[in-house]
């Protein structure tokens, strides 16, 4: 095993190298962390491949490191990942420590930062009990895990390790401040040259948090939480701005156009007011004594800036039929002209329309034709109504400034006649052609709706009350097509086309719930195999060496059991929930049979004699089990001794002190 390097002082002209390692190391851990992590050979004490650490962490983590490595001669290695590859972390931390040649004085500290999950392993130095380690990796690590404080967690190990192995054979305590001193000189000198740096980053990535689409929740979660709390501030400032302009608009154009043109643009704006009084809600929940976990905190800033997003968006969606009306006002002379000279076509078009829909009304059923039997009539209707609304228009725009409101209402009611009437008329000269090609293609539509029919049947159990509605209205055009499709052509392949249509969407709906749910059943499928072959591992170990494990190890063991038989009995019907269940079961075996081995461990350290059978069957329950029953009860301790068949006997430890003391220690945080 190579020593641990040991920190020099660099001479001056270094320090351009320190810089280029520093961004060459950046530039590598970014590569690699699209990669599952597997267990490798450690090459340094400080493995960062999740890029957990800045270079000043880095640097204080090195600093712990050796500071134990020179007062105890003991080695701890950090492995810093994203996930440990789908292994468990023992296993993962058990595979690495192998791979790199660790001896007795190597531990291994791995830790998932994305799986927030992590693994002590090695071998236990032989001045640090198992209670001072228990406590270590409970009190200080785990806590700082939880946090996200990465470097500190690795800190707290070293320190805890070395104030456990005592203080003898160390230095003095003024090598180590002079360490410190230089380490902190290069991080000093380094934190200089890139200052500028960093500040053209984070102006950099302001801009970038700036230019997010505050709709777009997903890209938001991507963000970090310091860009993400000052995104929602800035937000925050822009949306209300813009509500109080759109405020001092909307009551000039009320005045001028009257409350109903601005109707429409007075419910946008109110809509717009109480998604900001929600995001305020927010902001100052956020800002109130009581604090959040970070996952809390996230979850609101997300909501606060897609809420301001959403009421943003609400109030530019009318900016275009705003500025329409203003400018209607301003344009009412030539619109009115142009809706003129609209009406006069109109007019001259409609008796050519009267004398197609005689001739189509002799040649075809009166049952095909009743979609445009009345058009040409209600086309007169709708022009004669276009005309006197322009009238009232040209009247309107004659008044004094600030009384012409009533020419926006004229305009747009004329343009909706005359929009009404030129549909009616089109009908009317394409019906003939609308009714032949929709003859022709009609049982096109139906083999096409028969075929979606049946794909749609196979997904029922996840297309829902959509799915079912889209079903139901296909087979309603269905049956229409094969009885009335000779009376009314246009209307039923009208029908089979637009039911078609919702069939098709909502079949694809059910088709991506499909896809979730065997995903979900695969996932569940894994986890619950997983905790299985946990939990009988942990009940094995259990089992057959109970005579030395208390009852937290038990305990650990009988609430895993649990929440496996839960996940068997939902995986039918609340796979989700069953999932959750069986990955807790896995995580309460693994701490169950990790607490077990550490009172194995405790119990075989404190017996006087090893290598007897005694022990042995002490260790396993034979003994103890056999004593309980010939005696009538008794009392259960870690260690006994007495006499049988008129020989002393104790229990032993079975295997030498190296195997025994041999750690492995993690799960979640």
């Amino acid at each position: 095993m190579r020593p641990l390097p040991h920190p020099r002082r660099p001479q001056p002209p270094a320090v351009l190298a320190v810089l280029l390692s520093v961004v060459f190391g950046f530039v590598l851990g970014c590569c690699g962390s699209a990669v599952a992590d597997q267990p490798v050979r450690l090459d340094t004490s400080i493995t960062d491949s999740a890029q957990a650490l800045g270079t000043a962490q880095r640097d204080s983590v090195q600093t712990s490191v050796d500071a134990l490595y020179t007062a105890h001669r003991e080695r701890l290695w950090v492995v810093y990942v994203r996930d440990f590859g789908g292994l468990d972390p023992q296993s993962w931390g058990e595979r690495t420590a192998q791979a790199s040649g660790f001896g007795d004085r190597d531990v291994l500290l791995s830790i998932a930062t994305s799986d927030r999950s992590y693994a002590f392993t090695g071998a236990l130095p032989q001045s640090v009990t198992e209670s001072e380690l228990n406590s270590l990796l409970t009190d200080e690590v785990e806590p700082r895990l939880r946090s996200g404080q990465w470097a500190e967690a690795a800190i707290a190990t070293a320190d805890g390790l070395s104030t456990a192995m005592g203080d003898s054979g160390g230095v003095g305590i003024w090598p180590l401040i002079v360490i410190t001193l230089i380490v902190l000189g290069v991080i000093g000198l380094v934190l200089g040259y890139s200052q500028l740096r960093r500040r053209a980053r984070g102006h950099a990535e302001s801009e970038a948090a700036r230019a997010v689409d505050p709709t777009d929740t997903a890209a938001l979660n991507r963000m970090r939480p310091d860009l993400l709390d000052a995104r929602s501030a800035q937000v925050l400032v822009d949306t209300d701005n813009a509500i109080r302009d759109s405020a001092e608009e909307l009551q000039l154009a009320t005045d001028e156009f009257g409350a109903t043109a601005a109707a429409p643009f007075a419910a946008a704006l109110e809509s717009a007011k109480q998604a900001l009084a929600h995001a305020f809600s927010i902001r100052q929940r956020l800002d109130d004594d009581i604090p959040e976990t970070p996952d809390e905190r996230r979850d609101l800033l997300v909501e606060l800036i897609s809420t301001c997003g959403r009421a943003d968006a609400e109030l530019d969606a009318k900016v275009s039929e705003f500025d329409t009306m203003r400018n209607l006002l301003i344009d009412a002379p030539q619109r009115l002209d142009t809706l003129t000279r609209d009406v006069v076509d109109l007019t001259v078009r409609v008796p050519g329309s009267e004398e197609t829909l005689r001739r189509l009304l002799g040649a075809q059923p009166e049952s095909v034709t009743a979609a445009v039997r009345d058009n040409v009539t209600m086309a007169r209707e709708r022009i004669g109504f276009a005309e006197q609304t322009i009238e009232q228009g040209r009247q309107a725009a004659a008044q004094p400034v600030g009384r012409q409101g009533p020419v926006v209402a004229a305009i747009r009611g004329a343009e909706a006649a005359v929009t009404a009437a030129r549909a009616l008329l089109d009908a009317v000269d394409t019906a003939e052609t609308d009714i032949a090609q929709a003859r022709t293609g009609l049982p096109a539509a139906v083999a096409e709706l028969d075929r979606d029919l049946a794909s749609a049947t196979e997904l029922t159990e996840h297309g829902g009350a959509e799915l079912a509605a889209a079903i139901a209205e296909a087979r309603a055009a269905l049956a229409r097509a094969r009885t009335g499709g000779e009376s009314d052509p246009l209307g039923t392949f009208r029908r089979a086309v637009a039911a078609d249509t919702a069939l098709d969407r909502a079949v694809a709906a059910a088709g991506e719930r499909k896809l979730a749910a065997d995903q979900l059943r695969r996932r569940l499928d894994q986890a619950m195999t997983a905790a299985g072959t946990q939990v009988r591992a942990a009940s094995d170990f259990i089992g057959t060496r109970r005579g030395g494990i208390d009852a937290t190890p038990r305990t650990r063991l009988a609430e895993a059991q649990r929440n496996l038989d839960r996940a068997q009995q939902l995986s039918d019907t609340d796979p989700q929930s069953a999932l959750t269940a069986a990955q807790q079961a896995a995580d309460l075996a693994t701490r169950a049979l990790s607490a077990a081995q550490a009172d194995v461990r405790d119990w075989q350290s404190r017996q006087p004699v090893s290598g007897t059978s005694q022990a042995g069957a002490v260790l396993g329950g034979i003994l103890i089990d056999s004593l309980l029953r010939g005696a009538g009860g008794g009392y259960r301790g870690r260690s006994m001794g007495g006499s049988m068949s008129g020989s002393s006997w104790g229990p032993a430890s079975f295997g030498g002190s190296s195997g025994s003391r041999r750690i492995s220690r993690g799960g979640r945080f």
